[in-house]
């Protein structure tokens, strides 16, 4: 099978955690940027990388990669790829994306056309055809600039992988499904340690957590526009790549998993999205107060995404709210907690400060990854 170079992009600052999901994959790294990684695999490499990775948004077959300052180095440099070699006769072609950074080529739409007009002339001396029909599957072209290197993919993955499928019901400012698994990854937390979200929303900490702690796979239950590909994928091999993600699911693994929220209906919500994850046996969750947060034993963890008072009207209430996140914390006994905020006076509130701070951007927002760590647990003793 034919080797490819993919490129699989994550939030700025979380490069590490994909970094090991690859190689706990199998796959050789290439390069790793401030914000994509790029990695050597086969077709089922496609399919694996749609179907396992956690913390990706999509997976990117690179067609190329050569600098252009002007649209004629463009226009060049695109028809000199090798489009043939990925999109049969009567593929459906466009580019979806344009995005140029520190380039002296700017401009979006003008970069998409240039390159859709650079595509359709390679392709017609290729296939000595002078109209392409585009009724056959789909090849969404992906380019980015930097610094006037021109790197040109196309998407394998369609809608977003944080599309998990089971998120159809959502509360206020939901953490998407990639960020929250990714820094649920970052934490020390395994499926035998006790694991709250306080103020869980639409539940998808909880949810990546079980999912993670019962090695469901996060694109188990939908699908990828390269499912299509029967030029560059074998035939049988997603379904072969899928049956592999069924049959290291662990549904009876045991967790101590809660979620809390204090508005009911967004209580319903995240049981529903739960339910529809496949992992609602696996979560408590429980319409409950932050000044109710309490546990028996030690040793747990807190991870949450408390409201950052993006909104003017809400600001007024954090400092409140971070107080009471702070005062339920110190009531626990040796427990770790993790927040994402972007609130500047996190700490001020919460009465102490972080242990560890991550800077993170969950999207354009510039946010905190604020870890106050408790004692760790005791070595058990080899029987």
């Amino acid at each position: 099978m034919k080797n490819f170079e993919l490129i699989v992009p994550c939030h700025f600052g979380l490069e590490a955690v994909l970094k090991k999901e690859i190689y706990d994959l199998g796959y050789e790294i290439l390069q790793v940027e401030d914000g994509r990684i790029t990695f050597e695999g086969d077709a089922e490499a496609i399919c694996r990388g749609n179907i396992f990775l956690r913390t990706t948004e999509r997976v990117l077959l690179k067609v190329g990669r050569f600098h252009a300052a002007t649209f004629e180095e463009l226009y060049q440099g695109i028809k000199a790829l090798p489009w043939e070699e990925y999109i049969p006769s009567d593929g459906k072609f466009w580019v979806t994306k344009a995005s140029s950074i520190k380039s002296k080529l700017f401009s979006s739409s003008d970069i998409q056309s240039v390159a859709k007009k650079a595509m359709v002339e390679r392709m017609k001396q290729e296939y000595d055809m002078d109209w392409f029909p585009e009724d056959g599957a789909s090849y969404p072209v992906r380019i980015f600039l930097f610094k006037d290197e021109v790197t040109v993919t196309i998407d394998t993955t369609g809608e977003s992988l944080h599309k998990r499928g089971y998120r159809q019901l959502t509360g206020k400012a939901p953490l998407t499904e990639t960020l929250a698994a990714a820094l649920i990854l970052l934490t020390p937390w395994h499926t035998d340690r006790i694991l709250v979200d306080p103020l869980c929303g639409s539940g998808t900490f909880p949810i990546e957590a079980a999912m993670i702690a019962a090695n469901i796979a996060p694109g188990m239950k939908r699908h990828f526009l390269a499912e299509k590909w029967d030029n560059l994928i074998p035939d049988g091999l997603w379904e072969e790549c899928f049956n592999e993600a069924k049959e290291i699911v662990n549904a009876d693994v045991s967790t101590d998993i809660q979620g809390y929220d204090i508005d009911k209906d967004v209580i319903r919500a995240a049981r529903e999205n739960a339910k529809r994850a496949g992992v609602e046996h696996l979560i408590h969750f429980q319409q409950r107060a932050v000044s109710e947060l309490h546990h028996p034993k030690k040793y747990g963890f807190i991870l949450t995404n408390p409201p950052y008072g993006e909104r003017l009207q809400d600001k007024e209430s954090l400092p409140a709210l971070y107080k009471e996140i702070g005062e339920a914390y110190q009531g626990l006994d040796d427990w770790s907690m993790y927040m994402i905020t972007g609130y500047e006076d996190a700490e001020k509130y919460i009465g102490r400060r972080a242990d560890k701070n991550r800077k993170i951007y969950n999207g354009m927002l510039k946010t905190y990854f604020y870890q106050f760590l408790g004692a760790k647990p005791p070595k058990r003793k080899k029987k």
